[in-house]
């Protein structure tokens, strides 16, 4: 008999954690996308009970670009608040921190980083090319420029300007072949050769690397 009421409360306790609202921020149409932005879609988060968590709806486009969409049945709230996305055995399938101002990183082995943020906070928030155009320099903090960059109005591919990097910088970005730069919404991708763009989100007319930590680098007008 005491079995039963242990076994009981224990499911009591589980729906009641099902059942708890979420944040009001996190319900909403999400924008998912991977470092280079060449694969978006769009999912919604819902505050319906589901599972061991909370309904989503994805875009059938995620299901085409995304090889784990369909592992995804619900989503809850993570350790350190992250935005997790389960599957049905309430498992963590991709969990997403949030890295700056509403915008969540998430990594998936072999698969890169995945970034999610929402469309309502960003729609009207769209930065201007012509406002980042001209020379910049990499410094971390309040220490020396490390290097020297031009922001060129030269259109590339897929909706990027061409970087030119200036002589005498220092040889660990010098190496990385940074040759392009675009705007995503409020944030300032800037690429490399080979590998993922860095982000950089604007603070007071300092553009920093993103996800902030002390030493992060910053970008700023000479």
């Amino acid at each position: 008999m005491r079995l039963l009421i242990v076994m009981i409360a224990l499911i009591a306790m589980a729906g009641a954690a099902t059942a708890q609202e979420p944040p009001r921020a996190l319900i909403g149409t999400w924008e998912m996308s991977n470092a280079e932005r060449d694969r978006s879609c769009q999912l919604t988060l819902k505050n319906t009970p589901a599972g061991q968590g909370f309904a989503l709806e994805w875009d059938k486009r995620c299901l085409e670009i995304f090889p784990f969409p369909r592992e995804v049945v619900a989503w809850k709230i993570g350790a350190r608040e992250a935005i997790a996305l389960i599957n049905a055995r309430g498992q963590s399938v991709l969990e997403l921190t949030e890295v700056e101002g509403g915008l969540y990183e998430g990594e998936r082995p072999g698969q890169g980083l995945v970034f999610l943020q929402s469309v309502a906070s960003t729609a009207a928030e769209q930065r201007k090319p012509e406002e980042l155009i001209g020379d910049w320099a990499f410094a971390r903090a309040e220490g020396p420029p490390l290097c020297h960059i031009t922001l060129m109005n030269t259109p590339g591919t897929r909706e990027t300007y061409a970087l030119r990097v200036k002589p005498g910088c220092d040889e660990g970005i010098a190496r990385l072949g940074l040759n392009s730069w675009r705007i995503d919404r409020t944030q300032l991708l800037i690429a490399p050769q080979r590998g993922d763009s860095w982000r950089f989100e604007d603070t007071d007319g300092r553009w920093r690397r993103i996800p902030t930590r002390p030493d992060s680098l910053l970008l700023t007008r000479p």
